[in-house]
């Protein structure tokens, strides 16, 4: 006859913890992860394309200054650069928080993470790689449900 033990029926410590990991994974899904990825990322490319205008979308004389001095980029002439990234750091947020083209945008943003690492800031490393994490997150996942890319039937 078989006899079972206390210990043969209690969960062990990996069970327990593989239920608590797959509670969390319950609660917190990819439609969470992909609305505060679009939010955080966004957050804080608009503001930084905030601190380079006036008004809407004029370009600051500090802004010009910069990309002169600071951000020079090979092949890019300074006047040119800074509308560029004004722009961009201007419309891909607005379009990541609807979560309209959301692959599409990410992939801007990351080859402007890029560009700024190589280019402008190579000892900031650790902070463009967080950002490019979140960005092939969104790329690689996309939206998530709560995005005008679902209402359109867009992946």
């Amino acid at each position: 006859m078989l006899t079972v033990t206390p210990a043969a029926t209690a969960p062990t410590l990996r069970g327990r913890w593989n239920a608590l990991a797959e509670r969390i994974e319950q609660l917190i899904g990819h439609d969470l992860l992909a609305l505060t990825a679009r939010l955080s990322i966004a957050a804080i490319f608009f503001q930084s394309g905030r601190t380079k205008v006036e008004g809407f979308l004029t370009i600051t004389e500090g802004t010009y200054e910069l990309f002169r001095t600071e951000y020079r980029l090979p092949l890019v002439p300074p006047e040119i650069a800074a509308h560029l990234s004004a722009s961009v750091e201007t419309f891909v947020p607005i379009l990541l928080v609807l979560g309209l083209a959301t692959r599409l945008s990410a992939f801007v943003l990351l080859g402007m993470t890029s560009i700024i690492e190589i280019f402008v800031y190579p000892d900031a490393w650790p902070t463009h790689l967080s950002w490019a994490a979140i960005l092939l997150y969104l790329m690689g996942r996309g939206a998530g449900r709560v995005s005008l890319d679902r209402v359109l039937g867009l992946r």
